[in-house]
């Protein structure tokens, strides 16, 4: 295949700065502002006092200095921050800041704030990801290769068809995503313990302003014991980092000298090794494995996290909060690897073809079964084209050799037709349609990404 330029660029795509203390602060200043301008719409504090809030919230207002000293005294992750906006707020209206809520319904709809950003940040990754397979799917629909099962070959397949299975799971993978988000992206208001005892049931009507205003769902039941929600999310980037190790597995091991069917971009003075200069090792797929079994340890730690005991209970927000955060900012690595891995990769399709004819047609043994069974019916033509292929494995003969001289399949089977029915190009099922589809699928899905992120 020809090399094309590439637009994608190792690197953050943007998650980490998302959980950065800076955004963080920034999340928590927006909810508190969303509560106090729906707290002020519905006449629970003055309106001056939610504009006064407004104004003043912002990263760059504060002195962090003050926030720091505050955090080292009282170990509480958001008083000093509230304590110092309170402190820029003119005419004592700052004193509104937070009325009715813990600090959970701050930090936690604070965090599913940022997680949505990075959610974003996933989808036009995936749509970047498709249009790339879109067009090497495409392009390898008639390259065959040997199907592998167990590790042995099996029938054979194209290439294509190989990366039309990676897009079909992907396109599930975006359909979750997209599905999840009205459970998942919420904004929580219940106070202490979740029963709304300081607003009484005027604070779901808050708790629907602050959603609508922060373009979020409120949650229908805002208690703080409840994580299913932050659960799903994580097991969804499990599922999706487990995706992308594949692929990107597939790859590591096609790359291996024994196969030398793909090979990842290799840019010149690439140093695979400080000792064995001919190195040229496999670097993007490799960090992708890694990075996704980081990302699918986090899923139990987050279920751990679902424990929580009462009506409250703060270790297990922790293993929520980390396992959240964690595998946002690892996603990004993965998909942004993905991107660039197959953005540049190189198919080889002629030692592809030669690691087909590595068995010298055993691989076509299914082929010539089922073609004799027309004559002897299947299970007896199985039974013959088994001891074939197993007198051609040990002893070392061209299978096409042992099959003329049984005179059972010579009987029904010419030399020209065994030459025929041995040819694995001829054997590769629908996987050209499959490759297609793929394609059109791909491209489909990356399309209506982009047109939903743009919307």
């Amino acid at each position: 295949m020809e090399e094309e330029p590439t637009k994608y660029r190792i690197g953050d795509p943007g998650v980490r700065a998302l959980f950065s203390e800076k955004s963080r602060i920034q999340s928590w200043l927006d909810v508190e502002v969303a509560l106090a301008v729906a707290q002020a719409d519905l006449e629970i504090i003055p309106r001056a006092a939610a504009k006064e809030i407004k104004d003043k919230a912002k990263f760059e207002n504060l002195n962090m200095g003050n926030i720091h000293e505050g955090l080292v005294r009282t170990g509480h992750s958001l008083v000093p921050t509230i304590w110092e906006l309170d402190r820029i707020c003119e005419n004592n209206l700052g004193g509104y800041i937070h009325w009715g809520a813990t600090t959970q319904n701050i930090t936690q709809t604070g965090k599913l704030l940022q997680v949505k950003k990075a959610h974003n940040i996933f989808l036009q990754q995936l749509a970047d990801l498709l249009a790339i397979l879109a067009r090497l799917a495409y392009q390898t629909k008639d390259m065959s290769l040997p199907g592998r099962t167990h590790g042995q070959h099996a029938v054979p397949a194209t290439y294509g068809y190989k990366i039309s299975v990676w897009i079909d799971e992907l396109c599930r993978h975006v359909n979750r995503m997209q599905a999840c988000e009205e459970r998942v992206f919420l904004a929580m208001l219940g106070g202490g313990a979740g029963t709304l005892a300081s607003l009484g049931r005027i604070g779901l009507d808050v708790q629907s302003r602050m959603a609508k205003t922060l373009d979020l769902s409120p949650m229908p039941m805002p208690s703080r014991v409840i994580g299913d929600h932050i659960v799903e999310y994580v097991s969804l980037l499990g599922m999706l980092a487990a995706t992308g190790s594949k692929m990107a597995r597939e790859v590591y091991t096609q790359m291996k000298d024994e196969f030398g069917e793909v090979e990842e971009n290799v840019p010149p003075g690439t140093v695979g090794s400080s000792t064995m200069p001919q190195k040229r090792n496999p670097k993007l797929s490799r960090e992708i494995v890694g990075a996704a079994a980081t990302v699918r340890s986090l899923v139990p730690l987050a279920m751990e996290g679902m424990q929580t005991e009462h009506e409250a209970d703060h270790t297990t927000e922790i293993m929520l909060e980390h396992s959240l955060e964690q595998s946002c900012i690892i996603t990004g690595d993965i998909l942004q690897r993905l991107i660039l891995l197959f953005d540049g990769l190189k198919v080889f399709p002629e030692r592809m073809r030669r690691n087909l004819d590595l068995s010298g047609g055993l691989i076509m043994s299914e082929a010539i079964m089922l073609e004799l069974g027309k004559y002897l019916g299947r299970q007896r033509a199985h039974d013959i084209v088994y001891e074939a292929a197993q007198e051609a494995f040990v002893s070392n003969i061209p299978f096409k050799d042992v099959l003329r001289n049984i005179k059972e399949i010579s009987e029904y089977l010419d030399d020209e037709q065994i030459d025929d029915i041995l040819d694995p190009s001829s054997y590769t099922g629908v996987s050209s349609y499959f490759a297609e589809r793929g394609s059109d699928q791909a491209k489909e899905m990356s399309e209506k990404l982009i047109s939903d992120i743009s919307h």
